[in-house]
């Protein structure tokens, strides 16, 4: 009986919301502030132009009107969804109210930003129109009412009294949404279609954001949008169809990414998907050391600069030292090989070194290689890299008679030079993406991963340590080599101070490490959106250039502390990462024996 009553006071207790109302008053409360707070997006929020967006019109909603609109239209589909209207449910395998506070608390933060964004730079209230109050109010309202909703799991033992903060913790914490019903597969393929749709359409809005502040508003939403459709359990259900589909599923994905430049009518934002693309591809080179093989390289950064100066070398500028011009495909091999003799030149003495001591070791290699670089000026040493000149005036590419330099007419619409590399940026990514997948799933790769989790054991099994962290350490240089060849030329010159270990502009060490451990070590999409993210915000908030890095450790402290295994993250690393209290378990089953809250062992 004891064990019984225990189990049902834990449930009883965490199923009381933070604000005591019924819950169908709570779900009301909750569609009225959110409807008054998107009706509030079709009235004018300021009377002067000034402020960037012209929110002076009424009803036509933009700029931050739009990201309020949006965060509202996904309120009212997730609270709708608690009322049982046919075809809703299936939004919400995972749970109906936490993602409906989540959405809210979007709404209300990106409203809330917006009004204070107006007062700051008009300089007082005085300059809101009723639009705004409306919006806003309407926005507090729905937030009141969805922390008045039930949890849709137990808190557990250890917090049995709900709190403002307990509350919004256990909402990012989402459940198993269980298996879907099976649906035809045409249907499978075009919600996967669809996903990778509004994938593409929202990266493509938040590169494209033209002002500091919306940029700033659409990471309010995007930020709790996501973790609401986490929550819901909708993710989950998209990737069982994707594994299910995997090659629809690349195919889509590929398809997509194909359609971004033609959705820029800028060639700076193409440039910076470009530049995304660079980073993300030498993160997922790094993926190989770091997250397949447990490696800790602190000076991958030095991989890039070898394939790129050694592109630069052949690539007939005027600058070269050596004078010879290479086509592409041979200053492709030309960079990847030299990264590959560097991984191997650097890795054999060194590998048999564990922990921070490799990690020491390989950032001393990444200073040495950015010195002697500088050095190699024709003073310091021999004229090869003309010092921190760098090798300048790179000339563009030229495939099949194809210049990449020139815009091009692709089926009515321009393709800029930007737009041009990022293709052929892409199509790098689709190799080492290939690379990488395979790798993982071979043997070699199940015996890295034997490497990672206890070089010890996977010694005395009969795995030669030493010769695969070798081969591990090889293929991410040479996968780095590879992205470098292509950054050389985009970005027309290199320069020694580009392959720091730490700076303010990526990619560097620091930065491609957090992008693998920010993503999720040993995924594939993991380091994508690590370093899509990791990349553009610095390029959006040039204005915060200052506390840069302040706010790169503060959020690396904060994604440690609540989501270790990254944003993406495989079963095994959510075992490792998390304790079996943490994680969760369907309402309809008791407590295991010996569990502390919610847990289940071993789930």
């Amino acid at each position: 009986m004891d064990k019984t009553t225990d189990t049902a006071k834990v449930s009883t207790a965490a199923a009381t919301p933070l604000i005591p109302l019924p819950e169908v008053a709570a779900r009301a409360l909750t569609v009225a502030g959110t409807a008054v707070a998107l009706m509030g997006t079709f009235l004018a929020w300021t009377w002067t132009e000034e402020f960037p967006g012209n929110l002076t019109v009424t009803g036509y909603p933009g700029g931050l009107q739009v990201l309020t609109l949006v965060g509202s239209l996904l309120t009212l589909l997730f609270a709708l969804s608690g009322y049982g209207i046919r075809g809703l449910g299936w939004l919400t395998p995972g749970g109906k109210n936490s993602p409906v506070l989540l959405a809210a608390l979007g709404v209300f933060g990106a409203t809330g930003y917006s009004i204070g964004a107006i007062t700051q730079e008009l300089g007082g209230l005085v300059n809101l129109e009723p639009g705004a109050w409306v919006a806003g109010i309407g926005a507090l309202i729905a937030v009141i009412g969805a922390l008045g909703l039930p949890v849709d799991q137990p808190y557990g033992a250890a917090d049995p009294t709900p709190n403002l903060w307990g509350r919004i913790r256990h909402s990012l914490t989402a459940p198993d949404p269980g298996r879907a019903k099976d649906l035809p597969s045409w249907v499978e393929i075009l919600i996967i279609a669809a996903g990778f749709g509004v994938g593409l359409y929202v990266f493509a809005y938040g590169i494209g954001t033209e002002y500091s502040e919306l940029f700033i508003g659409f990471l309010i939403v995007t930020t709790f949008g996501f973790t609401a459709v986490t929550r819901a359990g909708l993710l989950k259900r998209l990737s069982a169809l994707t594994a299910k589909h995997r090659n629809v599923s690349m195919a889509a994905a590929f398809v997509a990414a194909i359609c971004f430049p033609f959705t820029q009518t800028n060639d700076q934002f193409a440039l910076i998907g470009a530049n995304i693309l660079i980073f993300a591809t030498v993160a997922l080179g790094l993926n190989v050391v770091v997250g397949l093989a447990g490696l800790l390289d602190l000076g991958y950064v030095a991989f890039l600069g070898v394939g790129a100066y050694a592109a630069a070398l052949v690539s007939g500028s005027p600058q070269s030292s050596i004078g010879v011009e290479f086509p592409f495909w041979a200053a492709v091999l030309t960079g990847a090989a030299a990264s590959l003799i560097f991984g191997v030149v650097i890795g054999a003495p060194t590998l048999r070194l564990r922990g921070d001591y490799l990690a020491i070791v390989t950032l001393g290699f990444g200073e040495i290689f950015r010195i002697t670089m500088n050095n190699l000026n024709g003073n310091s040493g021999p004229d090869v890299t003309n010092g921190s000149n760098g090798i300048p005036n790179i000339p563009d590419l030229e495939i099949f008679g194809f210049n990449l330099g020139l815009p091009h007419n692709v089926l009515g619409t321009e393709l800029t030079r930007s737009g041009n590399y990022y293709l052929l940026m892409l199509a790098c990514t689709a190799i080492v993406v290939l690379v990488f997948r395979r790798s993982a799933e071979s043997r070699i790769g199940r015996a890295w991963v034997a490497i990672r989790e206890d070089e010890t054991a996977a010694t005395a099994m009969g795995i030669n340590g030493f010769r695969l962290k070798l081969l591990a350490f090889a293929l991410g240089a040479s996968l780095a080599g590879l992205a470098g060849t292509v950054q050389a030329h985009v970005s027309y010159s290199v320069t020694p101070e580009q392959y720091q270990f730490a700076g303010s502009v990526p990619p560097n060490s620091a930065f491609l490490l957090a992008a693998v451990i920010l993503g999720g070590m040993g995924t594939i999409s993991g380091p994508l959106i690590g370093a899509a993210l990791l990349y553009l915000i610095p390029a959006k908030l040039q204005f915060m250039a200052e506390y840069q890095l302040l706010l790169f450790g503060i959020a690396l402290m904060l994604l440690m502390r609540f989501r270790p295994e990254g944003l993406v993250a495989d079963r095994r690393k959510q075992l490792e990462f998390h304790e079996t209290g943490q994680l969760d378990v369907p309402e309809d089953k008791p407590l295991p024996e010996g569990a502390t809250g919610v847990a289940k062992a071993g789930a």
